[in-house]
């Protein structure tokens, strides 16, 4: 597991050097065998690397690694954009199991994030949940449903549905549909979070549904 880290995350924070490998490796199998079709895979694995190194590095460390926390000790904008942003560089310490703390760094582009999204979000907060393999703390996955902002996210995510079937509620309280919407919405939000007045509406929205029968 170690190894299969520091290769994940050797390919993920270092494209370029990455693809000198590639070359490198593929190019001496060509020598050797004086086979010239050992080069076509080297572009195909460099554009994969790129697009997927940081997914499959996330989604490694999320499923084997442990959790601890890391702290970010910098966070420097570079003069570089991508999607017209400016893209961070990032030093951090990663908490290891005995309690002491190791070093680490990762930018906008090469941070692994999980859950895995087309989004590149890196919580504002100093301290990150994260993920490792113990013995290469170096490499890490920030947890981001578990940071502060992730669940704050998420519990937006969750009042959307009610906001919207309140608004047609509200609009035509008379309306099974929209009446039976509403407390779908309000009950798929307390499975999640605990909500005395949201259990109360729904209570008495089941009340005025079962009258209108």
């Amino acid at each position: 597991m170690i190894l299969i880290s520091k290769i994940l995350f050797f390919t993920s924070h270092h494209g370029f050097y990455t693809v000198i490998l590639l070359v490198l490796f593929f190019g001496l199998a060509t020598y050797i065998t004086k086979k010239a079709w050992f080069m076509i895979p080297i572009i195909p694995l460099a554009i994969l690397n790129g697009i997927c190194g940081q997914f499959l590095n996330a989604w490694f460390l999320n499923q084997y690694g442990v959790e601890s926390t890391a702290i970010i000790t910098s966070d420097v904008e570079t003069n570089s954009t991508l999607n017209e942003r400016y893209i961070h560089d990032y030093e951090a310490i990663v908490k290891k199991q005995d309690g002491k703390y190791t070093t680490t760094f990762f930018s906008t582009t090469t941070a692994a994030i999980y859950p895995i999204s087309n989004s590149i979000r890196i919580p504002s907060e100093k301290d990150l949940p994260v993920k490792y393999i113990p013995g290469y703390e170096k490499n890490i996955v920030i947890l981001y449903d578990q940071s502060r902002e992730g669940k704050i996210l998420l519990r937006y995510e969750k009042q959307a549905p009610v906001n919207s079937a309140r608004i047609k509620y509200e609009a035509d309280p008379t309306n099974k549909e929209f009446i039976q919407e509403y407390i779908s919405a309000l009950e798929d939000y307390v499975q999640s979070y605990d909500d005395e007045g949201y259990k109360s509406e729904i209570k008495k929205l089941k009340q005025e549904l079962e009258q209108s029968k």
